[in-house]
């Protein structure tokens, strides 16, 4: 279908008087004629990379209410507020409202006294929804976050699989679709899933040039993290993910007891805890958050420093997910990650015992082989992550390993003696056991169970006294990520694979990654914002300006961002305005703000 083409001035006028910002970036202009001109489209955008104005300009110039779903009930509200401080006319509807409160935003809608109209997914299914939006005119629908739809990935939504109906019932008006992380597959299941197959695909790059991916070898990963936050995010806000709410709670208590204030976020949580610490982390300056993966889908807060790992994510878009998080305003931030053998022991075991069919496990183990693979790469850790996503890059320079090269390998031998000890306990003693056990025969140890078991007879026993224990527990885990191992059952004993002959009759090579002696050291990273640095004299102005932002926000009960990015208030505190007008050319700086809060600025500024 040929669609009208589209006069960008309002697109643009709107871009500026709304927004404060003087031109788009990327392929936004693209999307925003697109939808404008009422065609559908599917957009892959990084996070930070201005997605949410792809459907918000086009609702603003196109006749009607903007209905925006979207998962994330918990941050609408302030989704909405953010949207009002600029002047537009926005409201949600959700469980979270009283009657009341539902009433007046359906009077405003049918009314056309708003500009958006935010819904959860599940309100769809309501047969009252429905009606509502029948006697409404409606401009466009925008399904964000929709790699929800898609049945194996790893935010998988149900009530994302009834908004293929919209067409249905809606057939003249645009949809949008719009997420930061899907392969080319899953962008297919999306279009597939949303009835969206006849939609333009915008694919921006993935690349988040001003995260710095780091990926250490796990040793009292408590302690690791306290070191990087001490040493290099001190004041910061920033996320730590767990893989269990057991080791959220202790993480953030060990966090706190140590100086860093740190709040817990799992689903075990009563729902007022859960709004309360989310709501605190939103609002308060420098607070950390340590959380399941339950935590952080559509977080909107830009200055979040750092994103951490204690434990191996499921899937490499579960990783760049949660990473995506950190540094939304384009400022330098740490994507950190502690991995070790044991995660890849229970990464396997869970697959192994988990729910489905064989072709449901089968994809979960391709998920965790990526993940693995980028972890053990020798290459650049951002190129890997971007081919991934069927992108190509070249070495970036900011990752450790372009920082600190590892070097790799011959590890045949090596792992020819791990694989001869699993093979003679399974084949001679029809026995299994775990990694411990596995080190303790190639160490020549006398432990209680080796002599139990008379383990110290086996040919293999005593055969790797030339390698550390360390390394050893390096070359299984290396060996469970290449798939040459493998592991079974509740306690994770060690089994071969198919694979395993060819290295144990020589037909194969096995190259292992050697951890560098020495951890990457934090570098000044690219970035996509200007003033990275601020000078001596511009400095106190800038935290001058951030004190006048957090009494502002705290006044109004929003987040400190709702009112201005730091972003801004750098570009305000290098370039000195001294009047509106000037004020106004700032970015950021849109008519609704700066009618609002102009003057202030101004006077904090002489003051």
């Amino acid at each position: 279908m040929t669609l009208p083409e589209t006069d960008t001035k309002p697109a643009l006028d709107t871009l500026r008087r709304v927004f404060g910002y003087d031109a788009f970036r990327g392929n936004q202009q693209d999307i925003i004629e697109h939808v404008v001109a009422g065609g559908d489209a599917l957009v892959l955008m990084p996070t930070g990379g201005g997605k949410s104005l792809c459907y918000q300009i086009p609702a603003l110039v196109r006749p009607g209410v903007g209905v925006v779903v979207s998962p994330l009930i918990a941050l609408m509200q302030d989704q909405v507020d953010a949207l009002k401080a600029l002047g537009v006319r926005a409201g949600f509807l959700n469980s979270t409202q009283d009657f009341g409160q539902r009433h007046e935003v359906e009077e405003a809608f049918l009314a056309g006294e708003l500009d958006l109209l935010y819904l959860a997914p599940e309100r769809l299914k309501v047969e009252s929804t429905l009606r509502l939006l029948d006697r409404g005119r409606i401009s466009l629908f925008a399904i964000d976050e929709a790699h929800c739809v898609a049945q194996w990935g790893h935010d998988f939504r149900p009530d994302y699989l009834e908004l293929s109906r919209l067409h249905e019932r809606w057939p003249t008006v645009p949809r949008i679709a719009l997420t930061a992380t899907a392969t080319h597959a899953t962008r297919k299941e999306i279009a597939h899933r949303l009835n969206l197959d006849e939609a333009r695909h915008f694919v921006a790059s993935f690349d988040r040039p001003n995260i710095q991916y780091r990926i250490v070898a796990k040793n009292r990963p408590e302690q690791q993290l306290l070191e990087l936050l001490r040493t290099e995010h001190k004041g910061d806000a920033g996320i730590v993910y767990c893989l269990s709410r057991a080791s959220t709670e202790r993480t953030a208590q060990f966090l706190t007891e140590n100086g860093i204030e740190a709040i817990p976020y799992h689903a075990g949580l009563d729902s007022r805890t859960r709004a309360t610490n989310q709501s605190r982390f939103l609002r308060e300056e420098g607070l950390v958050v340590v959380a399941t993966i339950a935590f952080g889908m559509g977080i909107d807060k830009p200055d979040v420093r750092f994103v951490a790992h204690l434990d191996l994510p499921k899937s490499v878009e579960g990783y760049y997910q949660e990473t995506g998080r950190a540094g939304r305003d384009g400022l330098p931030s740490t994507a950190w990650l502690a991995y070790g053998l044991q995660d890849v022991v229970q990464q396997r075991k869970m697959i192994a015992t988990s729910e489905g069919d064989d072709a449901h496990r089968r994809r979960l183990g391709v998920h965790l082989d990526a993940m693995l693979a980028l972890c053990e790469t020798v290459v650049c850790r951002r190129a890997q992550l971007l081919n991934y996503f069927g992108e190509e890059a070249t070495a970036c320079g900011n990752c450790d390993t372009c920082l600190t090269p590892p070097e790799s390998w011959d590890g045949t031998i090596a792992a020819q003696k791990v694989l001869s000890t699993v093979y003679r306990l399974d084949r001679e003693r029809r026995q299994k056991f775990g990694v411990g056990h596995v080190v303790d025969i190639l160490l020549g140890r006398q432990t209680a169970k080796i002599q139990q078991f008379q383990h110290d007879t086996l040919t293999v026993f005593g055969v790797g006294t030339d390698i550390a224990e360390p390394v050893w527990r390096g070359v299984i885990r290396q060996l469970l990520a290449q798939g040459l191992l493998s592991v079974e059952g509740d306690h994770g004993t060690l089994i071969l694979t198919e694979a395993s002959a060819d290295v144990l009759s020589r037909k194969r090579e096995v190259r292992l990654r050697e951890e560098p002696k020495r951890a990457a050291k934090p570098t000044k990273t690219r970035t996509t914002t200007p003033q990275q640095e601020l000078s001596p004299e511009t400095k106190p102005i800038f935290e001058k300006l951030r004190t006048w932002r957090a009494t502002t926000a705290k006044d109004q009960g929003v987040p400190a961002y709702v009112i201005f990015h730091d972003a801004t208030l750098r570009q305000i505190a290098t370039e000195l305005p001294t009047t509106l007008a000037e004020l106004g050319t700032i970015n950021g700086v849109g008519e609704n703000k700066l009618a609002k809060y102009g003057q202030q600025i101004l006077d904090t500024l002489s003051s």
